[in-house]
């Protein structure tokens, strides 16, 4: 048994940032990887902040991306007591433990009271800090902090500070490893210098890296797919961003892109994660999206597919299961995201769908008429109106017009789904059937001149 122990702290600050959830998801790797422990901690010590909701939206997305702790709360109100002084994980619960370690460090004259808050005596050398990404780094102090080296670990109010408690509740729960983003690197000598105050072991630290927009400038979180609800609302498999999130700042070391999940946490270790920043690339994402819905198991695809045409407005509620279900089999190869799937299937189930106007245009033209009406006479006459056999009577009819076969496809397709792109055309007219596919193809051509 692995004696690894790392855990998630995000704040309750009502939204999981897409570089809180790859910290989330690093950390739980190692855990899976080494046989060690995830520990769950919320840090909620800003009262102003915190609220049952905030916390909520952190376990929904841990949760969708199939993220399980091993240590730590299930809710604020009904936690997961851990053996010992473990538990709960909640720091707003803590507040006897933090000020027991504060009055230790007032007693050994580490600490001292100036106006109100309490300080910690930081040490005036040095601290070097050994790190199993970015490698050593030795801090010292800014010309700043050489004016006023102590900080404030107590504010005036009696609440505190993120130092303290981070480094307390690590040591308590006996965190082996702190794996987090560089932009907590520059907190980390801190950290260390408390850990010797308290003489506990430093655990070991990997500072991963930050995850940029495109362009390279920092993401903030209005910034286009900062926020995990962009996909857990965005219709993005959760595999797929699991996928992706993978591979920002870690690399197995070949040109893999779709990589099972247990095969990832076999690979993964901490010296592959890369040094440099990772930039975000929705391209990339939605490219990964796609290939994990074109094999998802039919269920999980349907109950998406569902979901998503429930919201936007479309009632499929007088069209059987077998018809649904053929429907949404169509996309399998093209989705990327299942937002295009409620306006792009709209012709399915409802004969209300907007027609593209260039795409009429350039199909609906006097030449395509005869063409059209030859083409649904011979639709008319197939008895077993499948895609094996309606390929064929494009093909045949194609001949004997003497055109390729896209003459014929184009303004079928426009006729039958208002768009000149789509799914197959031969089994999108399976699933619409003889009677409906030929309905459309008459209504089409009264609006073909003659």
């Amino acid at each position: 048994m692995s004696n690894v122990r790392v855990r998630f702290a995000p704040s309750p600050t009502g939204y999981l940032h897409i570089g809180g959830a790859r910290t989330a998801l690093f950390n739980w790797l190692y855990a899976r990887h080494t046989g060690g422990k995830l520990i769950l901690r919320i840090e909620d010590t800003d009262t102003a902040r915190n609220s049952q909701e905030a916390i909520d939206v952190i376990y929904n997305g841990l949760r969708w991306l199939g993220l399980d702790w091993d240590e730590g709360p299930v809710s604020s109100t009904d936690f997961m007591a851990s053996k010992g002084d473990k538990g709960p994980y909640f720091q707003s619960q803590r507040s006897d433990l933090y000020r027991h370690h504060v009055d230790m460090l007032l007693q050994k004259d580490m600490a001292y009271e100036k106006d109100g808050a309490i300080r910690f005596r930081m040490t005036r050398d040095p601290i070097l800090i050994p790190d199993l990404v970015v490698g050593d780094v030795s801090r010292a102090l800014t010309d700043r902090e050489e004016l006023e080296p102590d900080f404030v670990i107590v504010r005036s109010d009696g609440q505190p500070v993120f130092h303290l408690v981070n480094v307390i509740d690590d040591m308590l729960m006996g965190i082996t490893h702190v794996i987090r983003g560089e932009d907590h690197l520059s907190n980390t000598a801190k950290h260390i210098a408390l850990f010797r105050a308290f003489g506990a072991e430093i655990p070991k630290y990997a500072h991963i890296p930050l995850i940029l927009n495109t362009d390279g400038s920092k993401m903030s979180k209005r910034d286009t797919g900062a926020s995990m609800q962009t996909y857990m609302e965005g219709f993005f498999m959760p595999e797929a961003v699991v996928n992706y999130l993978c591979l920002l700042g870690w690399s197995p070391k070949d040109d893999r892109q779709v990589m099972p999940l247990q095969e990832v946490i076999e690979r993964f270790d901490l010296p592959q994660i890369l040094r440099g920043n990772a930039r975000f690339d929705m391209v990339k994402l939605q490219w990964m999206n796609a290939e994990y819905l074109k094999t998802a198991p039919a269920p999980q695809w349907n109950t998406l597919c569902l979901r998503e045409l429930h919201k936007a407005g479309i009632d499929i509620s007088t069209f059987s299961e077998d018809y649904i279900t053929g429907a949404l089999a169509t996309y399998r190869e093209k989705q990327q995201q299942l937002i295009d799937t409620p306006l792009s299937a709209k012709f399915y189930f409802s004969e209300d769908f907007a027609v593209d106007e260039e795409a009429a245009k350039k199909q609906f033209v006097p030449e395509n008429r005869p063409r059209v009406e030859k083409l649904r006479d011979a639709l008319a006459g197939l008895t077993d109106f499948n895609a094996d056999n309606i390929q064929p009577v494009f093909k045949t009819t194609a001949t004997e017009l003497g055109v390729k076969v896209g003459v014929l496809v184009g303004p079928v397709r426009v006729a039958l789904t208002g768009s000149p792109v789509g799914p197959s055309l031969y089994h999108l007219i399976e699933v619409l059937g003889k009677e409906r596919a030929l309905a459309r193809m008459e209504k089409a051509l009264s609006q073909i001149p003659a």
